[in-house]
Parts: structure tokens; C-alpha cells; sequence
């Protein structure tokens, strides 16, 4: 049966979220409450589902379900959630099935205890996995990587949860930062790339791991430092237990962290999201002029760069878009007429501000080309008299297999066309990315510190040549 697209996939070109996970150990504190709000701020990072896992005198109690946050859990769940160690996480699918049984935390029985974990990323050795796994007598129930991450702690010797974390660890290749949680411990753990973020809060009475930044913030946490590649922490109210368990191959953040993903009030790598992406603006501006008369930013992931670009070119700039933020995430199918309106239903251009002018248009990335075709023509019906588009980021001519649900390389426009080729598909004026050596110089740090594959090919992991975005799909779907 062919999927009838959601809303967000009629009105959306950017690659998709991953997931965001959390872990707090605080005796004393509400730690549902505070997994609650620290997902609430990284909703952005998944909207399928949500869930919280909880571990007091060695019982562990989990809740999930597909939805928001503020869906999934009221007062009284929360109230039934209680102890002194918590982990959550939100989830958006790249491997898998949009399912109940794909929702985290996963949980497994590893002897007399239980284990539930979080994963943020994507392994690259999954068959292989699978094949041992399931060799080995395992039952798989669902259709994730991160099930697969689970079921290893499972059957590791006995020993602490962080003895059984670095056991496990060397086996995965791929991308993973994970929060996992037994009835008396909390272990994060990063792969050896540092491909998705994982950083470390202090709060009062315990500590913290978060996908973000901006999760501290929402419970009064204080950044301490990042998980670093191949490393494994147990968590604890007192401090950190710190084991390197597989050597570091030096950090390699995803760029698109920085340039789309990330919250613009976090942090990442001890730089502000928000002064970076104004900074790719600003490098854009000098790279790549346009004669216009207004810069506007697609809301909410251009707007910074836009401001940055008008800073830097000294064009005014003007809020041109108003965005409907709540039309994100819909059960309800629009009928044909809508669907075909597409980008209307996300944003509605202001005629008053646009009408007569040239428009310099910026946007973080192109994937499809598609939203962009439909807002370059939405610009141009309310009267724009051009449309410059400037986008902040390189082209995106590779798919990403280590937590980006991106599309198919045949998918992306820039895979096989020239920049004058994808000008013309989307019918604008003119448009220009922001080169390669302008994003490194924007971000302030040498490229050898990110992952940039999709802008590259060159994968800093291996990725199996048969590997394919929803390789799962199929099985228990």
C-alpha cells in the first residue's frame, strides 16, 4: 500500500530530524518531570514519538507512545514515574518503521535486571549485528539499530551496566550517542567519531546528559563538558565515572548540526548555533552579492543567516514569511487541491512587504528542490519582482546513513546538476551556495572536525555499498 505523505512531507524540503535522548541522576529531584522538560526543549530533534524510563530501588518503569511530548505524558503519568535515575527520548525514523514497538526508550532483561536505552544516530554493521543476534538465540521484536545496541548489553557478561556498555561498545560501527539505564545505574556513551552530539550537565542535587544544550536550559542545568568520542559515563548524583572504551578517532560533529538540527540557542563545540549560522550568512553576503532590495530568511532555519547576510551586504532586512508553526506533525490529510498548494500550508508570504521588490531569499539547504519550486512561485504570485535565492549551506549531493533521515542520492537535486540547472528547475532569479571553505570559515574550526559527507562523499565511517536509509522497513513492518 503506498503512504499517503503527512503535511510535513508536502511542505518541507530539509532533511528530516533524528532523535534527541536525555538522563538524569538526582535523588531528591522530580526526574520525570525534568526528562519532561528536557525533551519538551529537544522536540525539534523528533516528533513520532516520545518516552521516559525511570529506575528507582531497582525497578525500572517506562512509558512511551507515538506522539509529542506534551501528548504522550500528562500529570498523572508523571506522577507514576518516580526515582532517583531517569533517560528520555524523542524519536523521528531513520531506520524503521513508524511504529509503537520502534518508540524508546528500548527495553531488555539482562538477568535478573532490566535495561531500557535511548539512541540518537545510526550503525552501518547492522546485518552483521542481526545475524549474531539472532544466532545467538535473541528475540527481536522491533526494527531499529539502536533494539540491536540493546539486545548486545543484554548479552554481555555479567558485570556493572558500564562493564557491559564498554564490552559492547567495539562492536558497533556507525554513529551513536545512547543513554542507557539499569535499576541502579545511568551510562551514556558516544561512537568513536563524536558523529551526534552528547554533553554533560551539573544541576543541583545530580548531574545530566542531553542531546543539547538548550535542554539545560529548560531545567536549570549547567553545561560541563561533552561526552568525548568512544567514551562510556556512568552518571551518577555525585559526579561522573569516566571510561574511554574504544579509542577516540578525533571529533567529527555532523555539520548539518550547526547548520540546521541544532536548537539556535544551544551549543555546539563551544560556539552558539545562533553566531554560527548568522556567520554563514554573513560569509554568503561576500561570496555570493545580489543587487536587491530586501533580504528575508524561510522561518525559522534561515532566519539567522539572513540577518547575517544583510549585515554583511547592507540590504534591509524583513521578516517576508510568516510561518504556521503548527501544521508540523498532522494526522489529517489534506485533499488534492491542498496537497498541490503544498508550501501554503506551512507559509503565507506578506504581500505588503514583498509586492514590487527584489528578494534576496535565504535557506539553510535544498534536499528535493521541490518546496523550493512552490515557494519561488508563491514569492513571485504576491508580487516579488525577483528572487534571489542564497542558500547557506554547500550543496547537498550525498545521503547520510549515521542518524539523518535524508533522501536517496537519485532524490537529490544537487546529485547530479549543475547550479544552473537547479536555478532553473526552481525558478528563481538567480542562486548561489555558500562554498565549502565559507562554511569552515563561518564556523571558526578547521573541517577536520566535522563530518561533512553529504556535502563531500567522503565518509569517515565505512557504510556498507547495500546499505539503504530504511533497510528495516520491511522486516516486522
Amino acid at each position: 500500500m503506498s503512504r499517503v505523505p503527512p503535511a510535513h512531507d508536502l511542505v518541507d524540503d530539509h532533511p528530516r530530524e533524528e532523535c534527541g535522548v536525555f538522563g538524569v541522576a538526582a535523588p531528591g529531584r522530580d526526574t520525570s518531570r525534568l526528562a519532561f522538560f528536557a525533551l519538551h526543549a529537544m522536540q525539534h530533534r523528533g516528533q513520532e514519538s516520545a518516552g521516559i524510563a525511570v529506575a528507582e530501588a531497582g525497578r525500572v518503569t517506562v512509558q512511551r507512545e507515538l506522539g509529542l511530548v506534551g501528548e504522550v505524558f500528562d500529570e498523572p503519568a508523571l506522577r507514576t514515574l518516580t526515582g532517583s535515575l531517569a533517560i528520555g527520548h524523542v524519536r523521528y525514523s531513520t531506520t524503521g518503521s513508524n511504529k509503537w514497538e520502534n518508540s524508546q526508550p528500548v527495553v531488555v532483561t539482562r538477568g535478573a535486571d532490566v535495561v531500557a536505552l535511548g539512541h540518537n544516530g545510526n550503525l552501518t554493521n547492522t546485518d552483521r549485528l542481526r545475524e549474531r543476534l539472532v544466532g545467538g538465540g535473541a528475540l527481536l521484536t522491533a526494527t531499529t539499530d539502536s533494539e540491536l545496541i540493546a539486545a548486545l548489553i543484554a548479552q554481555a557478561a555479567p558485570g556493572t551496566l558500564l562493564d557491559a556498555v564498554c564490552e559492547v561498545m567495539p562492536l558497533l560501527v556507525g554513529a551513536f550517542s545512547v543513554v542507557s539505564l539499569s535499576g541502579s545505574e545511568l551510562v551514556a556513551f558516544r561512537d568513536a567519531h563524536g558523529v551526534r552530539p552528547l554533553v554533560i550537565g551539573a544541576l543541583p542535587g545530580g548531574y545530566c546528559v542531553a542531546s543539547e544544550t538548550c535542554a539545560f536550559d529548560q531545567i536549570g542545568a549547567t553545561f560541563v563538558r561533552e561526552v568525548h568520542p568512544g567514551e562510556a559515563v556512568r552518571v551518577t548524583p555525585d559526579g561522573l565515572d569516566s571510561r574511554q572504551a574504544i579509542p577516540s578517532e578525533g571529533g567529527k560533529l555532523c555539520v548539518f548540526e550547526a547548520i540546521y538540527f541544532a536548537r539556535p540557542d544551544s551549543v555546539l563545540d563551544g560556539q552558539a548555533v545562533w553566531d554560527a549560522r548568522r556567520a554563514m550568512g554573513v560569509v554568503l553576503a561576500e561570496e555570493s552579492p545580489a543587487d536587491a532590495d530586501l533580504v528575508i530568511g524561510l522561518p525559522d532555519s534561515g532566519t539567522p543567516a539572513a540577518i547575517g547576510f544583510a549585515h554583511g551586504s547592507g540590504i534591509p532586512y524583513a521578516e517576508g514569511v510568516v510561518r504556521n508553526r503548527y501544521v508540523g506533525r498532522s494526522f489529517i490529510q489534506p485533499e488534492q487541491e491542498l496537497r498541490q498548494a503544498g508550501v501554503r500550508l506551512k507559509f503565507n508570504p506578506l504581500r505588503s512587504v514583498i509586492e514590487g521588490r527584489r528578494l534576496v531569499v535565504v535557506d539553510d539547504s535544498i534536499v528535493r528542490g521541490t518546496t523550493m519550486r512552490q515557494m519561488v512561485a508563491m514569492l513571485e504570485d504576491a508580487g516579488a519582482s525577483e528572487v534571489h535565492l542564497r542558500i547557506s549551506s554547500p550543496p547537498v549531493a550525498w545521503p547520510c546513513f549515521y542518524g539523518i533521515d535524508m533522501a536517496n542520492r537519485d532524490e537529490l537535486i544537487a546529485a547530479g546538476a549543475t547550479v544552473d540547472d537547479i536555478t532553473e528547475t526552481v525558478g528563481a532569479t538567480s542562486l548561489e551556495y555558500l562554498s565549502l571553505a565559507g562554511l569552515q570559515r563561518a564556523l571558526g574550526r578547521p573541517a577536520g572536525r566535522y563530518c561533512r559527507a553529504c556535502f563531500t562523499g567522503d565518509y569517515p565511517i565505512p557504510v556498507p555499498g547495500e546499505a539503504l536509509k530504511l533497510r528495516f522497513e520491511a522486516v516486522g513492518a
